[in-house]
């Protein structure tokens, strides 16, 4: 995961594989609701054009972000939902062509970037190919709201390592957003991918093996791990495990994504 261009090229593809999902919808359809409670299929969309464009006034003018950053800090619990609903009123073509041009220019900007340029975001500041690994790893996400509340069943892809792998560098963020102390020890992460190929993540070596005392380990399907990280599904809906008492917490409260700590979704059974 080094090359920026190979991450970028990702980010194209799950853009328009959600595209394809709605670019054939009727303006109702673009009405349905999706498992975000108060978003509709447009809302989605919304979002993701307002965070791509948002990445591109982070990349383009670090000022400017500031006075979104302060925004945010104005109205934490509403900012997000607001930007969405107002995206959500335009017309559902108007919406989609907007949600092409933005992404279509943060990525040109991205594979613009100077090597070792950072960019200002609402966490840490990020690299370009560290910001294409964030947007590809939310346009996942909203796509998989979306596609539930269309009937969707999406092809697990190669590109679900890059959600895994943000999932897994979130994993403090995940702790101190909440006021919790992250462990000291890294956990071991073994994901078995869409095509049963074995991703790691950490130091080897799990509890129970010499030289590995308090070590925790996370092992499961890349996808599960990926609806966990992501809270598209409960945990208790998924095969991910855990071993040992530190990587047991961190799935109940795990995410990938930057802001306050999510709520997730309930059981299937709820």
């Amino acid at each position: 995961m080094s090359d920026p261009a190979a991450v970028i090229d990702d980010l194209r593809a799950e853009s328009d594989e959600l595209d394809r999902l709605v670019a054939g919808l009727s303006d109702e359809e673009w009405g349905t609701a999706t498992p975000a409670a108060g978003w509709t299929v447009a809302h989605q969309i919304a979002h993701l054009a307002w965070t791509d464009e948002v990445a591109l006034v982070a990349a383009t003018s670090p000022g400017a972000f500031a006075q979104e950053v302060e925004k945010a800090l104005a109205e934490p619990g509403t900012f997000v939902d607001r930007a969405a609903e107002a995206g959500a009123r335009r017309p559902p073509a108007e919406l989609l062509a907007h949600w092409r041009t933005g992404r279509d220019r943060l990525r040109q900007t991205l594979r613009d970037a100077p090597p070792g340029a950072r960019f200002p975001w609402y966490g840490p500041p990020m690299s370009a190919m560290s910001m294409a690994t964030a947007r590809l790893m939310e346009t996942w996400a909203h796509g998989q709201d979306v596609a539930d509340a269309l009937g969707v069943v999406r092809e697990p892809t190669a590109r679900l390592r890059h959600v895994a792998h943000i999932g897994v560098r979130a994993r403090d963020y995940a702790y101190l957003v909440r006021g919790i102390e992250p462990p000291k020890q890294q956990f071991r992460v073994e994901l078995t991918g869409p095509g049963g190929e074995l991703w790691t993540w950490g130091p080897e070596g799990a509890p129970g093996v010499p030289g590995a005392e308090g070590r925790g380990r996370v092992t499961g399907p890349a996808l599960d791990f990926c609806l966990l990280v992501t809270q598209r599904a409960h945990r208790d809906d998924l095969a991910v495990r855990a071993e040992g008492a530190d990587a047991d917490r961190w799935l109940d409260i795990a995410q990938a994504f930057a802001g306050p700590a999510g709520t997730g979704r309930a059981p299937k059974g709820d």
